[in-house]
């Protein structure tokens, strides 16, 4: 009774506070994919190739302090860790609206990525400090479902923003919009997206707890039940065999996760970063605010799809097919998006089941380092498949720029992203099995 009563207090307390602050770092990190409709009017030299570098260079700066980052939650302490990730990405997004040159867009995305490193491996490790195995795909996909709905707050926020100091039509009327403080509205996405990061990390210090020992909010029995629960299951993984931080960084299956998260994170940032340029270039007759508000839609399929994996993979303690399944699905529909230009409703209903494939694996994929390591050594490996697999968020981006701006079209940059996640999904299926839900202790 008093499990039950400390894991439902720990996920009412923890994963909104948590589901915020993904939501804030998803939009940070996405929302020049709406910016980019009209700043390129300002600075013509920001063509898609700059966009799609300027984009994936942020991962280039994540890679860097991703392993470190999340040993230092294992090691030190979640909240002013991410106290500090949150207020630095927050002074970076918002210095966005000042660049003038592709060189300084590339320097405040590269520095914006090193200030957010650590931060979703952090969670993650900091998840496995609260919630045992039987919780954690659940736990995890409470947290993940921030990333469909921050794909759909940004747009629907920033389309209100989009059009100060432009000069549109209307319905055959002429509308001109005034500059707010002399900036553009690119400018002002940028800034009000990064206020709220630097707030947020402030109140993280107070609203987070680090481990259930320090939680005044449980009671004593609470406490004491969920710290025995959780040694429990460390004392089983040990007892399997304890693996060092450099051992499981080179773990064959550490190896095969990282690589097959590198496929699908080149899919999901080269589709989420490019896909209003996609709209934009398949229906020119569209303004930038009306884009804003479809490319919105392909993200309510993700929120239950990531849902019901997340339900589904605990309730048969199955992690692999979990992952495998959605990926396939949505590369089949990726492909099936590229020859839907001219129809408005089957591109949008193609995208829309390729971002919940793309995006529902999650929960499952994401519980299965804890399967067979132990706490230190997951929260390296996390921090290593993270930062392995988001150099894919550079790639993905740089090759939808560079395929658009020397063939004048999106149709193979996207054929790209499919292959990559399919190879992704054939990756995860390669993982070794012991029963339903463990991965064999044979490395």
């Amino acid at each position: 009774m008093a499990l039950d009563s400390a894991r439902l207090k720990a996920y009412l307390r923890l994963i909104p506070i948590l589901f915020v602050c993904y939501i804030i770092a998803y939009i940070d990190r996405n929302n020049v994919a709406i910016a980019k409709l009209t700043m390129e009017e300002d600075m013509p030299a920001f063509d898609a190739a700059v966009f799609g570098f300027g984009g994936g260079i942020f991962f280039l700066g994540y890679f860097l302090l991703e392993i470190p980052g999340s040993l230092i939650v294992e090691r030190w302490s979640a909240r002013k860790w991410i106290c500090r990730i949150m207020v630095t990405w927050g002074i970076m997004a918002a210095m966005t609206a000042f660049v003038t040159t592709p060189m300084q867009f590339y320097q405040v995305r590269f520095f914006l990525g090193v200030a957010e490193a650590g931060f979703f491996p952090g969670v993650i490790v900091y998840l496995s400090h609260w919630f045992t195995q039987k919780d954690r795909a659940r736990a995890i996909s409470y947290f993940l479902i921030a990333s469909p709905v921050a794909m759909i707050i940004g747009p629907w926020v920033s389309q209100w923003f989009i059009d100060i100091g432009r000069t549109v039509i209307v319905n055959g009327e002429t509308i001109s919009y005034p500059l707010v403080l002399g900036l553009k509205g690119w400018q002002w996405i940028y800034i009000i997206w990064g206020i709220p990061a630097v707030l947020f990390g402030i109140y993280v210090l107070f609203g987070l707890t680090d481990r259930p020992s320090q939680a005044s909010w449980l009671t004593s029995q609470e406490r004491d039940a969920l710290e025995s629960e959780l040694a429990r299951e460390k004392e089983l993984h040990l007892k399997k065999g304890h693996m060092s931080v450099l051992q499981a960084l080179s773990s064959p299956k550490v190896l095969l996760l990282s690589a097959a998260y590198f496929g699908i994170v080149t899919a999901n940032y080269g589709i989420e970063l490019f896909l209003p340029s996609v709209f934009k270039e398949w229906y020119p007759e569209l303004g930038p605010s009306k884009i804003a508000q479809l490319v919105m839609i392909p993200s309510l399929l993700v929120i239950p799809g990531q849902l019901f994996i997340g339900w589904s993979s605990d309730r048969f303690q199955e992690r692999r097919w979990h992952s495998v399944v959605p990926v396939i699905i949505g590369a089949i529909f990726l492909v099936l998006a590229t020859q839907t230009r001219g129809s408005l409703w089957a591109t949008i209903l193609c995208f829309t089941v390729a971002a919940a494939g793309m995006k529902s694996y999650m929960p499952a994929f994401w519980a299965l380092p804890s399967l067979f390591l132990t706490a230190s050594a997951a929260a390296g490996s996390v921090g290593m498949i993270n930062s392995v697999g988001n150099l894919g968020g550079f790639l993905g981006p740089f090759v939808m720029g560079k395929v658009q701006q020397t063939l004048s079209s999106y149709h193979y940059g996207l054929l790209f992203l499919a292959i990559t996640s399919t190879l992704s999904a054939l990756l995860i299926s390669m993982l070794p099995f012991r029963r339903a839900g463990a991965l064999d202790d044979q490395d």
